[in-house]
């Protein structure tokens, strides 16, 4: 049970990772608690998001702090117990928001998003899973007339700046192309570059089908086993003890489960969310919509239903699920997307790996030998997963990386 790589996490980082490494001939070992796609990869709106060149910030505008201080937002829910052992990563969030950070944080990004897609289609093509993804990106949709068209001249500068198609739909013209829809919205913004996913969680599962087709082993096993023994790494599986000279870390929120035992202390944080879906009691919608000033998405999922998805949630990570943003957003959404009744037995929950520079925490550890990591993608892992694993590999077989992987750099945090 020697290997040359054991991948920690078996989301849609670390199986993209796995493929990536075994494309480079290496042997990998994939370990998780869970199947693979069974957490994050599994519950969110099932976006390629090649259009979102600047990352989601901490709010500048008074009245979007004042709105959510009141903590009656459907984008916000912050539970009071929780603030306090939030406030440093809050503050630090903060700082790295104001407007030149986050230009900063966009230009990092950009080559993480340019080739998202790109990257998405190779792993697609070879699992054979062309079925669970469409090609007609997403509409961002508007209440408020004047807050459309200034985010629809926004939009058209920036889909010039980098080369995106966007075209912005009136109020009639989003509804007759979307007659699922009901009054509420009064225009929209079509992005058509990002692709949609219409099972996340079977994409995921389907790239790890592709992993083990060319002779990668998933095994069952606790990544709080690791240990470095006798010059290699070990972990513990349902299968025996497995030891490989590099290991990666891909356990999104719960990463820290690993590095910190280790001595590294990176601020790493899940943003909460939920999901439902529900009937369609007025048709299908043919791509996903996100309600822009609410900050939910319906998307059409596999099996004719919708699914909704909540905004974030500030609350700590084993606290019981609350359900509030849900209940918020369903009010909203109900009448305008013609939701009928719930599908699902409970909502699902879910935690978004964060940073608080809005940037991933891809490479080398910066004291241990042949400890890796990839995690904290924020809002966009199901997006960053194959480019993350791509540009890891290339720097763990000593490649020339596709982009310069500083700004992703684990030790920007030391």
């Amino acid at each position: 049970m020697d290997f040359d790589v054991i991948v920690l996490g078996a989301g849609i980082i670390g199986v993209s990772s796995a493929l990536h490494l075994q494309d480079r001939g290496r042997r990998v070992a994939l370990v998780d608690r869970r199947g693979p796609g069974e957490e994050a990869s599994f519950g969110n709106a099932g976006l390629i998001e090649r259009s979102s060149i600047v990352p989601y910030a901490f709010p500048r505008k008074l009245g979007t702090l004042l709105r959510y201080a009141r903590n009656q937002s459907t984008a916000l829910y912050w539970d009071y117990k929780t603030l306090p052992s939030f406030a440093g990563w809050l503050a630090r969030y903060w700082w790295e928001s104001s407007p030149q950070r986050l230009a900063a944080a966009a230009r990092d990004m950009l080559p993480l998003i340019g080739q998202s897609v790109a990257e998405h289609d190779a792993l697609i093509a070879r699992a054979g899973v062309g079925e669970l993804v469409h090609a007609d990106g997403w509409i961002e949709a508007f209440h408020d007339r004047a807050t459309f068209e200034r985010e629809a001249a926004e939009a058209e500068v920036a889909a010039r700046q980098h080369g995106l198609r966007m075209v912005p739909l009136d109020g009639a013209a989003l509804r007759a192309r979307e007659s699922a829809l009901g009054e509420g919205f009064c225009g929209g913004l079509h992005w058509q570059d990002p692709k949609a996913v219409s099972n996340p969680g079977a994409l995921t599962k389907g790239y790890a089908r592709l992993f083990e087709a060319g002779g990668g082993l998933l095994l069952l096993g606790d990544a709080t086993t690791l240990r470095a023994e006798g010059g290699a790494w070990t972990v513990d599986t349902a299968q025996g003890r497995i030891s490989a000279k590099e290991v990666v870390v891909a356990l999104g929120v719960w990463s820290d489960t690993v590095f910190e035992p280790l001595g590294y202390r990176i601020p790493l944080r899940g943003k909460r969310g939920y999901h439902m879906h529900y009937q369609p009691a007025r048709g299908m919608l043919s791509v996903p919509v996100v309600d822009s000033e609410q900050g939910y998405v319906i998307a059409p999922m596999q099996g004719g239903r919708l699914r909704l998805t909540t905004g974030v949630e500030i609350a700590r990570r084993g606290s019981p699920p609350t359900g509030i943003q849900l209940e918020r957003a369903e009010r909203l959404a109900r009448p305008i997307f013609g939701l009928g009744e719930r599908v699902d037995p409970a909502p699902w929950l879910g935690m978004r790996p964060s940073t608080p520079d809005m940037r991933p925490v891809i490479g080398p550890a910066s004291r241990h030998r042949g400890l890796w990591f990839a995690f904290g993608h924020n809002h966009h892992g199901l997006t960053l997963g194959p480019v993350t694993g791509r540009l890891l590999a290339e720097i763990m077989t000593g490649e020339t990386p596709f982009t310069d992987p500083r700004p992703y750099r684990p030790a920007r945090f030391d």
